[in-house]
Parts: C-alpha cells; sequence; structure tokens
C-alpha cells in the first residue's frame, strides 16, 4: 500500500489510513490519493479520496469521530444500517470497512463509497432554480422520505442492528433525548424540562414500526441535477414511527429547508406523503412529533454547547431564544 498526492495537514490520518486499508484483504495493494479533509460536520469528520486496485479507482471516504458535536453516535450501528440497505433500493452509499473502536484510525471510524453530486441545505429556497424544478424537487424528497418507511427492514436484516421499540416509539424517542440531556446540560434548562414533562403525558402509541431515518433533510441528500444521487448520514437511524420523520421535517425550525414560501407548505408536505405511501397521517399524533422534533433540536444545541466549552468543538451551538420559544409554542399546541 502506497500513498500519492498532497497530504499535507493531513499526513497523520493518511499514515493511519494506509496501515489500516494494508490489513484489508480487498485493499492491501492499493493506492490512495487525493486524500482531503471535506470539513468536519456538526456530528462527524469526513476525509475525501481515491483507492487504486489494480487499475481500478474507486471514490471513498472516510468518515470518522471528531472530538465533539452536536450528537454521538455509534458508527458500528451506522455500518450496519448501511450494510442491511445494500438492497434495499435506496440511494445508499456502500459501506466498505469499519474501525469500530478506532485502534486503527485513531477514533471510531467507517470508510464507504464516495457517490456523485452535490447537497445544498436551502436548495427549495435557491431563487436561481425555477419555482416549478423547486417544487418538483420538494415532492421528490417527499417520496424518497416514503420510501425510507416502505423499506422491508426485517427481511433486509435491520432488525438484528436496530432494537424495534414496538408501539412505545415515542417514549422510547422521549428517553432517548431525555437522557442526553441530562448528560450533556452543564445548567438548568426549565423551559426543556418542562417540555419533556408535557411530551410524557401524550406521548402517542405508534400503529407500526418502520425504518426511520431521523436526521431527513435536503442537506443530507445528494443532486445530480434534479435527480436524486444519495441519501447520505444515517447516523441516528433507526426502528420507530413513521411520523417522527414527518414531524422532523414539519416542524418550523426547519422551514427554510422543508417548504417554499406560498408554494409547498408543511401541510402539502403532509398529503403528498399520504397520497405516495397510501397512509392516513393522524394529526394529533403527527403534532406530538413536531413538537418533539423542536425539543430534540433544542438537547442538540444543549450538547454542542458542552462539546464547546470543554474545546472539543469550535462552534458554540446552544440553544437560542427563538429556539426556546419555538419548542414551547410547539408543545403546547402539541398538547392542545
Amino acid at each position: 500500500m502506497t500513498t500519492s498526492g498532497d497530504l499535507t495537514g493531513a499526513d497523520e490520518v493518511g499514515d493511519r489510513l494506509r496501515r489500516f486499508l494494508a490489513d484489508q484483504p480487498d485493499a492491501r495493494d492499493g493506492e490512495i490519493t487525493g486524500l482531503t479533509r471535506a470539513g468536519s460536520g456538526r456530528s462527524r469528520d469526513n476525509w475525501l479520496f481515491d483507492l487504486t486496485v489494480d487499475g481500478a479507482v474507486e471514490p471513498l471516504i472516510l468518515r470518522t469521530d471528531p472530538e465533539g458535536g452536536l450528537i454521538d453516535t455509534d458508527r458500528a450501528v451506522e455500518f450496519g444500517v448501511l450494510r442491511g440497505l445494500e438492497k434495499s433500493g435506496l440511494p445508499t452509499p456502500i459501506a466498505r470497512w469499519l474501525d469500530a473502536d478506532g485502534s486503527a484510525l485513531g477514533r471510531p471510524s467507517l470508510i464507504m463509497r464516495r457517490l456523485p453530486g452535490s447537497c445544498d441545505y436551502r436548495v427549495l429556497r435557491d431563487p436561481a432554480r425555477p419555482l416549478e424544478e423547486r417544487v418538483a424537487l420538494a415532492r421528490t424528497f417527499c417520496e424518497l422520505l416514503a420510501a425510507v418507511h416502505a423499506v422491508d427492514w426485517p427481511a433486509l436484516g435491520l432488525g438484528a442492528t436496530l432494537p424495534d421499540p414496538g408501539p412505545k416509539a415515542a417514549r422510547a424517542e422521549l428517553e432517548r433525548w431525555a437522557g442526553v440531556l441530562r448528560a450533556d446540560q452543564l445548567e438548568p434548562w426549565p423551559e426543556i424540562e418542562y417540555a419533556i414533562a408535557v411530551l410524557g403525558e401524550r406521548a402517542p402509541r405508534s400503529a407500526g414500526t418502520v425504518l426511520v431515518h431521523a436526521d431527513f433533510k435536503p442537506g443530507n441528500i445528494l443532486l445530480l441535477g434534479d435527480q436524486v444521487s444519495a441519501l447520505l448520514d444515517w447516523e441516528l437511524a433507526h426502528l420507530g414511527d413513521p411520523l417522527e420523520d414527518l414531524g422532523w421535517v414539519t416542524q418550523p425550525l426547519r422551514a427554510g429547508e422543508h417548504t417554499i414560501d406560498g408554494a409547498w407548505a408543511a401541510a402539502d408536505l403532509v398529503a403528498h406523503y399520504e397520497r405516495t405511501s397510501g397512509n392516513a397521517v393522524d394529526p394529533t399524533a403527527l403534532a406530538w412529533w413536531v413538537a418533539f422534533s423542536t425539543f430534540k433540536t433544542a438537547v442538540m444545541q444543549v450538547s454542542g454547547l458542552r462539546a464547546f466549552l470543554e474545546e472539543r468543538a469550535d462552534e458554540p451551538y446552544r440553544p437560542t431564544r427563538r429556539v426556546l420559544a419555538t419548542m414551547l409554542d410547539a408543545v403546547l399546541e402539541g398538547v392542545a
């Protein structure tokens, strides 16, 4: 295994990657080129590179835990989900190798195939794109979400990686994120505590279990023109209630990503989801999941704040007054 190209500032990553791939039977004679840091996301570090084996070039991405971020997730679980989805028909990356404990690559990491395309968090609000094109993209995104929920997760073996919470999915997710708050908070957050109490009193029961992406957004979708080439970032994926994803994409804090003023509102998204999936959406249960999604967003900010204060992250994410006010409004509307 040899490396080439400009690895200035990436020598340690390159050395670790070279040694790791030398131990993989299908990569040990390969050459790494073009190793480049793609930037640190809010939860993962990404390094792009090409691996050439016997003249064949495979574009890859090393996805590794940063020192700090908004959320802590398990690379082994993400790897298992991606492996399970290879035959799902969804546009997901092929997972190639895993360093679950970080013993080889320094931090828990996975390597997956890099897919073509670009992502834009605000593509639906891009004034350079014609309105009809943006509305068509919004419908496509909604249809992709319905396709995620339609995945036959038992047949794909995802039950071996992800536990099924059954009808108590809402309670399970509320307890999960309340636990994140307890672990990461450095000061009292009475507004968030109030949200936990109210949401706990009204947690709905799920009618069925589906694969939940849990961070569905344009920023996790690659596009080639107006065609979806990949759905990325499965680190939060789990089994649960389909309304969890629907609540996430219709919550007011993400309106700038999922709606188009005057042309594609949250109600349009829900109606198209119902037509595409063939499943009716319970408005009362959806209101709870919208409220939960704003709560989850606030907790993520608390985690980001702790990481910043502990010098594990560069940006001081914290719940703003807007986030807290929106969360409380959504909670009150969700239980009205």
